[in-house]
């Protein structure tokens, strides 16, 4: 029988301080997240110094967490997987420099993961990842769709031109007078109204994978701006559902469009808007009634950012012989496709 693999998982590139000890690639054994919302909100959004200063006081605590509820010391250890990027520089480099002296005091292999990455990996540990697949990628930074035709190989077949989804809703939040994040309120809200009010969608050109959510983001500010100018007032139920309508319209559709024209067998939806409702319920019904492809959503815990992510994607880069060195740094722009 082949070994069992211990990974502990580190992720800090944004305003999360998560680390996370994971077997074989697919069971939990902790997954310990120490969020910042609470500090971040005043400010209406990730204020990246506040979020570095989170990471140096939380890290220590957060690792010896993970390891005690895993019933596990550093020496059981097969290696250390940290995101290396992308992500704010500041929170990225508390990460990988803690990453780095428990590696080089303990030697433990090092092993950098990109984030995007592991939010794809998440699913791994809810089911396993069948070949050729389709990832939709949705969240604060990014909104992508990742073709793999094997573990380890990515394909950024549609991207975001502009603002990210997530980005969109936080920013559509900020308008409406909705706290920090967003996101969740926006779904609250979109579920309550009906989406009454026409608003754009950004198809591009009709062969693109892209997206762009600038322009719907704007249409509505102008919507909110123009309505007050008039003494008129619109009710947030039905600026939410219009907004969340128009998001959800182009993000299903050319997820259903780029499954069919790639012939994968699996969708996989990632990321911290994979937590909403409204996008989860139409994807749910939309691939339900696509014989032959299999859409996998991950559990709400697995959807924003975690650590047992980053060591589900880490486990495949041991498996495959990578490791990192302790001249590894913080890469804020890290390239999915050549990492």
């Amino acid at each position: 029988m082949s070994k069992d693999t211990y990974i502990l998982g580190m992720e800090t590139s944004c305003d999360e301080t998560a680390v996370s000890i994971v077997k074989n690639g697919k069971e939990i054994l902790s997954n310990v997240v120490a969020s910042q919302i609470e500090s971040h909100k005043r400010f209406g959004g990730v204020v990246p110094e506040i979020a570095s200063r989170h990471h140096v006081e939380q890290i220590t605590i957060v690792i010896e967490e993970a390891l005690d509820q895993a019933g596990m010391s550093l020496k059981e250890l097969d290696a250390i997987a940290v995101t290396e990027g992308p992500g704010l520089v500041g929170a990225l480099l508390i990460g990988v420099n803690a990453a780095k002296a428990l590696a080089f005091a303990h030697g433990i292999p090092l092993i950098g993961v990109h984030h995007i990455a592991g939010h794809i990996y998440a699913n791994r540990l809810v089911t396993d990842m069948k070949f050729p697949l389709l990832s939709l990628v949705v969240s604060g930074g990014h909104t992508e769709l990742v073709y793999m035709k094997e573990h380890g190989s990515y394909e950024v077949i549609g991207e975001t031109r502009d603002d990210a989804a997530g980005e969109a809703y936080d920013k559509v939040a900020r308008t409406l007078g909705l706290p920090y994040p967003g996101g969740p309120h926006i779904d609250r809200l979109a579920a309550e109204g009906k989406p009454e009010i026409n608003l754009p969608r950004a198809w591009l050109e009709a062969d693109s994978f892209d997206f762009s959510f600038s322009g719907l983001k704007s249409a509505v500010i102008n919507t909110v701006h123009n309505a007050e100018q008039r003494g008129e007032t619109i009710a947030q139920e039905t600026l939410a559902a219009s907004f969340q309508a128009s998001v959800i319209d182009v993000l299903v559709t050319k997820t259903l469009k780029a499954a069919k024209q790639y012939g994968v067998g699996q969708v996989l939806l990632a990321g911290g808007v994979a937590a909403n409702r409204g996008l989860r319920s139409t994807l749910e019904k939309e691939f339900g009634a696509l014989d032959g492809v299999e859409l996998v959503v991950p559990p709400l815990s697995l959807c924003t950012d975690n650590a047992a992510m980053i060591a589900a994607a880490g486990t495949i880069e041991f498996d495959k012989g990578k490791r990192g060195s302790m001249a590894m740094n913080a890469n804020p722009g890290l390239d999915i496709e050549s990492f």
